[in-house]
């Protein structure tokens, strides 16, 4: 196993406490890395970044191209660069994937990013939308989101699985948005049964985090006693 960076702007803490603004562009953010996810100041949307391409998810389930003068408040990014593969042969349902990459996975105590392309069954997502001064903590900004369902499309996750001790730096766990194959239709991954397709994995070995440089961030709460909670609401809100 060959070590391989990962790059993150922020931290998922940082996201919780309402600190939505920064002043990282997505053209520096596509600097650090080509696959990624994330999203836009002022929660304006989902963002997935896909062979060096950042598109934003809107709320209502539509995606665009972003522009590089937009920023982020929370990304993460590397070049993606595959160390193992998984075919997908018959139809899964989200955790029973989850259980086959779990056995895919050398360790628990790295980090990786996940690109998940086939035919899927269904998929739900959800996606945040543009939130005003003054910016509300996030388990309050996310709650009752609207969730769009998509049946029989082609399409491509893509993720990140964070080792439980990077809680409150990432989403422990998988974090992962979804985008069509057209480019049209996508956001952050509710639920899911894939068809056919394959899993791809690379192992991220180092972490390089960048943090604000803004009153905001100095002033966040970064580790309340409710974090995990926090985490979990907002992760797995389905309107």
């Amino acid at each position: 196993m060959n070590r391989h960076e990962f790059f993150q702007t922020s931290l998922i803490s940082s996201l919780m406490d309402g600190v939505y603004e920064d002043e990282m562009s997505i053209g520096e953010l596509l600097s650090h890395g080509s696959f990624g996810i994330g999203t836009f100041n002022a929660l304006d949307g989902e963002m997935i970044i896909l062979d060096g391409q950042c598109f934003q998810l809107k709320g209502d389930g539509t995606t665009r191209p972003a522009s590089m003068s937009q920023h982020t408040p929370y990304a993460t990014v590397t070049n993606f660069v595959p160390s193992h593969r998984l075919e997908i042969a018959r139809p899964l349902h989200r955790p029973d994937l989850s259980k086959l990459i779990d056995n895919l996975l050398p360790s628990a105590n790295y980090m990786y990013a996940l690109r998940i392309s086939g035919h899927v069954d269904w998929v739900t997502t959800r996606t945040v939308v543009q939130q005003d001064k003054p910016y509300r903590p996030m388990v309050q900004a996310t709650d009752g989101e609207r969730v769009v369902r998509a049946e029989e499309i082609d399409g491509i996750f893509v993720g990140f699985r964070t080792p439980v001790y990077q809680q409150g730096i990432s989403v422990p766990g998988c974090h992962v948005h979804f985008i069509d194959d057209t480019r049209t239709r996508g956001g952050h991954v509710v639920d899911f049964q894939i068809v056919t397709g394959a899993v791809e994995v690379c192992v991220g070995t180092d972490l390089r985090l960048r943090l604000p440089l803004t009153t905001e961030f100095e002033r966040a709460d970064l580790a309340p006693e409710d974090l995990a909670e926090q985490v979990a609401r907002t992760e797995h809100a389905q309107g």
